[in-house]
């Protein structure tokens, strides 16, 4: 008999558990998708490394999975609720008719069984298409072989998918329980005529507050982009956060207060159609929810925040990486492992004609040389007189007030012209050319280079470098560099004549694989990196130590830390997304829920359904915007924060394409639950 009830009542009550459905199966696809990766990565074609790379993302994803549960059951606990006083006189008829209170839960229960049961089902149908997608995408970021590409069904994320809804839904049964055992019989007869008591507040008061909240908001804004360099620490970052958590929350508070009162002084606009009608409506909304449109209009601002910070980092990783690994391998050896004769060498001439160079180190300890070619070996120096700080000297108290952060006593690379030009040649970049007494400065670090430029732009400009003084160039530092890297890491190299007697050298060696194939260049890469390799043992026995960075090392790593960040930036900002708009289109159906009287006064007073049905299309919109567009202003601050914290890693030029895609991800999720909450609330407001 309770079966059967609970069926019927899930007949008739379909239209309502939309957004509840919508809200539980796209919750259970993107559980199972992001769950599904350990069973997705084995028809990946990758390296050893790329494979570890994903080990380490799945095992993040697991614990993110954790704090995603947590949102998702107390957002389906939210759901439930709402689902359950929305019913609050049904089940007053039920109690008058002698039913009790016992069997109205194992009414509720049955139906959340059913109701979670068809989610649940529906949602790993989806994930598990939707995961396919995802197969594809990982492979994609990873630049990985797909020929083994094969339909998977990942039987763990499934079982883990069902453990952890089926968690949530027993928390949901217990919190229902607990619910219906409180509810007077009266309470439940008279809840259509009850409504949420709204507090007149002093417009004066209101504006006072929205001028203070706008205020903190604007010096937030100032702290994160323009004062961002005295946020050196913790302590300090947290300071505009609260800033913006509070002045939100002013702000929203302010907004039912004043903002009726001056739309009532442009008459023209409140008294045209139903205008009157959606203001007071809105103003009621926002008036007693202040606290929940703060949440989620942050909540909105983190998945937006988030989403086009991680994508742009991406953006910029790949971009900057085909540029920036022009060949094969960088090795470098240093001073202090440039071996001399054992014997005991008395002068400096019998020493520098002791000194060996990387290629001779190769080759003494068993490497064969036809492996490499385009092979160019530079010394490197620096002269311990000649630092960051001595180069800023000028400017130097101004940018340490500001760049707290900088090691200043960094000493400056220097390079000779012609070393320089060998290696741009090879890296297809710019030369230059010097005479006796001129420097170059190069440099591609963004930050690094403003400051280095507000040096260089002073008309005299002067170095002193191993005893002879040197002018610069130009005003301004050029683009290039000399060792490979992820992005723009290059700080500055100063480029010297040829005849700029210099001491306290490194050696740097750069060149390519003579190799055709992909797999020829990994066996290459084998004897520079496997711990096995009999040469790496070689140079350890003898005591030397040859660093080095290669372009399949660079790219592997630089792929996996912006996909690790691009996918959990994913799950949460979706995630976010989703709990913030369900928890809008939910308060929305039960406004519409508790005013369809007054949509009925409408009705009685001359009003045409279409013109209810515009009203209604013109309040869901404002209540879906209002946060959103906090959240937008929010966002173009805290991006280019992001991005200035990032500095080096994301670009700015990146963060178009990236904000074009986080725009489709909101547009899609925000339309279909804006699209389901209109249809709903019409549904609900209707004439019987």
């Amino acid at each position: 008999m309770l079966f059967k009830l609970s069926l019927q009542n899930m007949k008739k009550s379909i239209k309502d558990y939309t957004i509840y459905f919508l809200t539980l199966i796209l919750g259970v696809a993107i559980f199972y998708m992001f769950n599904s990766l350990d069973s997705q990565q084995a028809m990946i074609q990758v390296s050893s490394s790329q494979r570890e790379i994903i080990k380490l993302m799945i095992s993040l994803l697991e614990f993110v999975s954790v704090f995603v549960a947590i949102v998702l059951g107390l957002l389906i606990v939210y759901a439930s609720n709402f689902l359950i006083n929305r019913r609050k006189k049904e089940f007053g008829i039920y109690m008058t008719l002698g039913m009790g209170r016992k069997q109205i839960s194992k009414i509720i229960l049955v139906e959340t069984i059913l109701v979670g049961i068809i989610s649940l089902g529906v949602g790993i149908i989806i994930g598990v298409f939707a995961s396919q997608f995802m197969s594809v995408l990982v492979a994609k970021m990873f630049e990985a072989d797909m020929s083994k590409f094969e339909f998977i069904f990942s039987k763990s994320a499934c079982i883990k998918t069902c453990i952890y809804f089926a968690i949530m839904y027993i928390a949901v049964m217990f919190f229902n329980t607990i619910t219906i055992s409180r509810y007077k019989l009266i309470n439940l007869l008279s809840a259509t005529k009850k409504n949420e008591k709204v507090k007149i507040k002093n417009p004066y008061l209101c504006i006072l507050v929205f001028i203070i909240g706008v205020t903190i908001l604007s010096y937030a804004y100032w702290k994160v982009t323009k004062g961002i360099n005295t946020l050196s620490t913790a302590d300090k970052l947290l300071e505009p956060i609260l800033m913006g958590v509070i002045s939100t929350i002013l702000i929203f508070w302010s907004l039912s207060g004043f903002i009726l009162q001056l739309i009532q002084s442009m008459k023209k606009i409140y008294y045209k159609d139903t205008n009157m009608f959606i203001l007071r409506q809105l103003n009621n909304k926002i008036n007693t929810m202040v606290m929940s449109m703060s949440v989620i209009c942050l909540m909105l601002f983190m998945t937006i925040s988030i989403l086009s910070s991680s994508l742009a980092l991406r953006n910029t990783m790949q971009r900057e990486l085909v540029e920036m690994t022009p060949v094969d391998i960088n090795l470098t050896m240093q001073e202090e492992n440039i071996k001399y004769n054992r014997e005991l060498i008395s002068t400096k001439e019998q020493k520098e004609a002791s000194r060996i160079t990387i290629i001779e180190a190769l080759k003494n300890n068993g490497f064969d040389m036809n492996l490499l070619k385009d092979v160019v070996e530079v010394p490197i120096y620096t002269t311990s007189d000649l630092t960051l700080e001595k180069f800023l000297e000028n400017k130097i108290d101004s940018i340490k007030e500001r760049y707290t952060m900088l090691t200043y006593n960094t000493l400056e690379k220097i390079i000779k012209i012609s070393d320089y030009n060998k290696i741009a040649k090879l890296y297809k970049i710019e030369q230059y050319d010097l005479k006796d007494d001129e420097y170059i400065l190069v440099c591609n670090f963004d930050k690094i280079e403003q400051l280095r430029n507000e040096v260089l732009s002073e008309s005299e400009n002067k170095l002193k470098i191993a005893g002879k003084e040197y002018k610069s160039k130009y005003n301004e530092c050029k683009n290039g560099f000399i060792e490979m890297s992820t992005s723009h890491t290059n700080t500055g190299i100063i480029l010297v004549p040829d005849n700029c007697p210099l001491e306290n050298e490194q050696k740097l060696l750069v060149a390519n694989y003579n190799a055709k194939t992909d797999e020829e260049k990994e066996k290459i890469e084998a004897l520079f990196s496997s711990k096995d390799s009999g040469f790496i043992q070689n140079l350890a026995n003898n005591g030397l130590q040859i660093d080095g960075m290669s372009k399949i090392a660079l790219i592997e790593s630089s792929l996996g830390i912006a996909t690790i960040v691009t996918f959990i930036a994913i799950y949460l900002g979706i995630i976010f997304l989703i709990a913030s708009v369900a928890i809008l289109a939910l308060k929305q159906l039960t406004e519409s829920s508790d005013n369809k009287q007054r949509y009925t006064i409408l009705r009685k007073i001359g009003c045409d359904e279409k013109m209810i049905n515009k009203a209604l299309f013109r309040q869901i919109g404002i209540f879906f915007g209002l946060p959103l567009i906090l959240a937008i202003i929010h966002s173009i601050f805290g991006i280019q924060f992001a991005v200035e914290l990032m500095s080096g890693l994301a670009s700015s030029k990146d963060l178009l394409p990236s904000a074009i895609v986080t725009v489709i991800i909101i547009g899609v999720i925000y339309g279909a639950y804006f699209i389901a909450t209109y249809c709903g609330s019409k549904n609900i407001i209707k004439e019987d």
